[in-house]
């Protein structure tokens, strides 16, 4: 029999009966209303949530079109070299004045009535203003800007609450993970080709839940271990196939809802991340010309070209995996769209960011397939209303699993779900905020 029957709309009951310490409720990946708060508590309402890298606005006058929830933004940076961000939305009738993924713009005029703002809100012209009586006040009538926009280290992230953390504070123990990521890049790290965009069918938390789980891979991803297999058993991600909670990855809860799934320790040694990298075209003639070109430094550039081997998730839409910048856009209860974006690094010579691409293009068109069918799978299974909860007890009360560091982070076996159970705690914090 089910355990919790539901009768009221959920907007008016408190969110922590369908939160348990095993299991969450089926209605937080299905009720409208849910997705609703969400939109406004969880992005951006009372947390910072990621917009862009400083590298996709290379100059003075560039911008983007994000969302930041369901909200229109657009994050540009001025003349002076500043970077702000304001709703794209005209303050006249609610139409979006920009309709560009990018670019470089001094101004914004809203195609419905042509009212003129410049890139950093103000109202500057409206056609025939003698239309408007004494007390227009185009003073007021700016686009509005989210509220706070901090950067760190090149990643960019807005928040409505005023009163909010730093972003470094928030982001806590976080940060030396994602300092690790960037420093792989001698020369700094830049986002400078298109999106590779999928949408799928599903919650956005299914993303989430799945971003931090080492348990699925040996079971979704079968076909891609397959192939690495193929070229001995030590090949990126083949470890997940051989009960993983035995070897020496472990996961990591970072506070405020963050984790990452550390997979380095399967690596030994300088030029270990290349040499365990899967199969790909034209890696045995590239691996001979670095090594002609550059033989004391060869094994350092051939690692960069492969991924960082940890996959960050940084609550509630960014999550870093391997060399990528993956952002997860909610568009319904049912709908998301998932962001990658590849990365190069300065420092190095051009012909390793051209392998380093071509290794971007591993997962998302081999693994992220996999991932995403899953995600509509489930969506479809969540549509058994008699079936009311969700499990995330995998490593619950598992002795010998959990251990706390020094510095009061707690890691756990790779398949463990505290993952999950670390996240809507965070997620619960924000949704019973008034």
């Amino acid at each position: 029999m089910p355990e919790l029957t539901v009768t009221a709309p959920i907007a008016e009951r408190t969110y922590d009966r369908y939160v348990r310490e095993d299991r969450v409720h089926r209605l937080l990946y299905t009720d409208p209303e849910v997705f609703a708060t969400e939109m406004v508590r969880v992005f951006g309402g009372r947390s910072w949530v990621y917009l862009a890298h400083e590298s996709q606005l290379p100059q003075a006058n560039s911008f983007l079109s994000v969302r930041m929830g369901l909200r229109p933004v657009i994050v540009t940076r001025d003349k002076d070299g500043r970077i702000r961000a304001v709703f794209n939305r005209c303050s006249h009738r609610a139409a979006t004045v920009c309709r560009e993924e990018s670019g470089i713009a001094r101004s914004f005029q809203c195609p419905y009535h042509g009212w003129t703002f410049n890139n950093t809100g103000e109202l500057v012209g409206t056609p025939w203003p003698k239309g408007y009586g004494p007390g227009f006040d185009k003073g007021r009538l700016g686009l509005t800007p989210v509220t706070r926009v901090e950067t760190y280290r090149g990643f960019v992230f807005g928040t409505m609450n005023a009163d909010a953390p730093s972003v470094a504070d928030w982001l806590g123990p976080a940060t030396p993970w994602l300092d690790y990521w960037i420093d792989r890049g001698p020369g700094g790290v830049v986002v400078r080709s298109a999106a590779h965009r999928m949408g799928y069918r599903g919650n956005w938390k299914l993303a989430f839940d799945n971003a931090g789980d080492g348990y699925h891979p040996a079971f979704s991803h079968r076909s891609l271990l397959a192939v690495a297999s193929r070229m001995g058993d030590s090949k990126d991600m083949a470890y997940f196939g051989r009960t993983p909670d035995e070897g020496p990855m472990r996961a990591y809860m970072l506070g405020n809802g963050h984790s990452v799934l550390d997979q380095r320790p399967n690596y030994q040694g300088l030029g270990s991340f290349w040499a365990n990298q899967r199969p790909q075209p034209g890696r045995e003639r590239f691996e001979e010309l670095v090594r002609s070109r550059y033989p004391g430094d060869a094994d350092r550039l051939l690692d960069l070209c492969v991924g960082s081997q940890i996959n960050l998730s940084i609550f509630p839409n960014l999550l870093v995996i391997g060399n990528q910048i993956q952002v997860i856009e909610p568009l319904s209860v049912e709908r998301t769209q998932l962001t990658w974006n590849a990365t190069t690094i300065g420092g190095v010579p051009e012909e390793v960011n051209t392998m380093r691409m071509r290794t971007q293009e591993d997962f998302p068109a081999f693994g992220e397939p996999d991932d995403q069918a899953n995600f509509e799978e489930v969506q479809r299974g969540l549509a058994a209303t008699e079936v009311e909860w969700v499990y995330m007890n995998r490593g619950l009360d598992v002795d010998g699993w959990q251990e706390v560091g020094a510095d009061g982070v707690v890691s756990t076996a790779i398949t463990d779900e505290l993952h999950m159970r670390h996240y809507y705690a965070q997620w619960l914090l924000l949704m019973n905020e008034a």
